[in-house]
This record gives C-alpha cells, structure tokens and sequence, in this order.
C-alpha cells in the first residue's frame, strides 16, 4: 500500500494542502481569511501548508508570483504562467516515496530562487536532522543580511536550530548548503531531497517559535528545499540563484520519503520526463483539490 498521500490546490496558487505519510499529517495550517482572494503584489498571506515560492521567497513579490496566480491541470501535470516564466510540476510516487518533478521555462539569463516553503506541524521535541558543521547562512531578523555559521549554531545561543523546544519568542531564518533533510517528530520520519543539475540547492529553515508576526505571533517551522542560497533574490550574489541556460528551461527534482535516515540509500524512484499531457487522477474532491495517491 501507498504510504505517502499528497494533495494540492491548483486553483488556490497550487499550494499543497495534505501531505501524509508515516501515519500522520505533516503540514501546519491556520485561518488566513486573506489566503483565498489573494491576487498578485499582495503581501505574503500565511495560511500555511507547502507554498511554491518563486522567483523570490522575501523582497518582492513578497514570497513570489507564482502563489497568488491559479495552477492550470491537464493530466498529471499542473502548471501556473507569471509575467516571466512558466512553472510546470508532476507528482508521480513510488511506494513509500513520491517525487515532484519541475520545470521552470524562461528567457535564458533569467535568475531566480525557488523553495517548497513547507510549514510543518511539530511538537515541541522534533528534530530537524542535517550534518553537523554544514555551512549555513543565519538570518537574526526578516531583512536580507546574514551572518555565516555551522550547521545547527544559531549565533548568539546556546539552544541549536535542530532542537524546537517550547515557543521562546524568537523567530529566525537559516539557508543551510546541503540536498537534502530530515524531519523526525515522535516516531515518524519524513526525508526530502532536492536534485538539479547545474543549479544551485540548499535548505532553508525558519524557526518561528511564538516570535513573528510582533502583533499576533504564532508558532510556525518551515523546512524548505530550494534553489538558490539566499531567500531574497535581490541579494544574490553571483552562484547565489539559479539561472536559465540557452536552452531556455530549468529542471529540478524533489523527493520526499517516510523512511529513516539511515534507509536513505536506494536510488530516487526514476519518472518519464515530465509532459503537458497524462491520465488525470479520478478522485477529485469537492473543495477543488487534487489527491495525489503516493
């Protein structure tokens, strides 16, 4: 049987709505009454679940253009045109993993950042499990400077950006150099891995325990696989975002597993290259969302 159950709301930015698997439901959710009527140029409307962000996750457009805009579904595979690019994405699965393939099609030269802005919902004892000592960029606050450190130090703490703990009043970011992350929450493990050839990948982090927004703070844990090494893509430096090569067109891989660490070995499930075209799921619900059965 499947053990990975996905689903996605194309006509609300495509986000993902669902994400379930070893047992239990991973992604945070709150009321966002903003959320559905959303249009692009809009400030970010945090209703929580996985958010595509592209071409930015801060600056502007506040957490990209592609979540205010309606996904178009033809088959298997979901797509959402914005001013200056098309992103494409097919979510195919392989027992207990399922893979999300991209593509993003532009003017060659076009730079961007990407991140599967995933909010999960976690317990106070969850682990966010990535090498020790793996260079990371520490964000203090919301702007766009960072300071350099190791994989888990949080600058100025003793508490590490792996341990979650009760909420402390803080919230801050980190862009962590590695592929790939895990979750572990109780007994129940969930792997993800991002993969492009020629790109750069990272992970980022954002650790808001009770410290953002400072009217009404809530507690939120983003883990998020991305593009790029900086969440603002006006501060990219060279190496710092993806780029589009002459052929016009960027493809990238996301992998997600309900397995520990230590069975992450076998190869990533392989998938046709991904089309315009496919067999579209029967179980479509009433609210409008595509049940992916992975």
């Amino acid at each position: 049987m499947p053990t990975i159950r996905i689903e996605t709301d194309p006509a609300c930015g495509g986000r993902w709505t669902s994400l379930r698997a070893a047992g239990r439901e991973w992604l945070w959710h709150r009321d966002e009454p903003r959320r559905p009527g959303a249009i692009p140029g809009e400030a970010f409307a945090d209703a929580g679940g996985l958010e595509e962000c592209v071409p930015t996750v801060r600056g502007t457009p506040d957490h990209g253009d592609a979540w205010t805009r309606p996904w178009q579904r033809a088959g298997g595979t979901e797509s959402v045109d914005c001013p200056d690019f098309r992103l494409s994405r097919r979510i195919r699965s392989d027992g207990d993993r399922a893979v999300a393939d991209y593509r993003l099609t532009a003017e060659p030269g076009y730079r961007f950042l990407w991140a599967a802005h995933a909010l999960f919902d976690l317990s106070e004892e969850a682990h966010i499990g990535i090498r020790d000592g793996t260079p990371t960029r520490f964000y203090p606050d919301s702007g766009a400077r960072w300071t350099p450190c190791s994989w888990p130090s949080q600058p100025g703490r003793t508490a590490g950006l792996d341990r979650l703990g009760p909420d402390d009043g803080t919230a801050v970011g980190a862009v962590v150099d590695t592929p790939q992350v895990y979750v572990r929450d109780g007994a129940a493990t969930l792997r993800m891995a991002v993969e492009a050839e020629g790109q750069p990948v990272s992970v980022a982090v954002w650790r808001n325990l009770g410290g953002f927004p400072e009217r009404e703070p809530y507690r939120s844990v983003g883990v998020e696989p991305m593009l790029g090494r900086v969440f603002d893509l006006a501060a990219a430096r060279d190496g710092d975002a993806a780029c589009v090569p002459r052929s016009g067109e960027v493809r990238w891989r996301l992998t997600l597993a309900a397995q520990a660490p230590e069975l992450w070995t076998q190869p990533a499930p392989q998938t046709e290259p991904e089309s315009e075209s496919g067999t579209a799921p029967e179980d479509t619900d009433r609210r409008g969302t595509h049940p992916w059965i992975c």
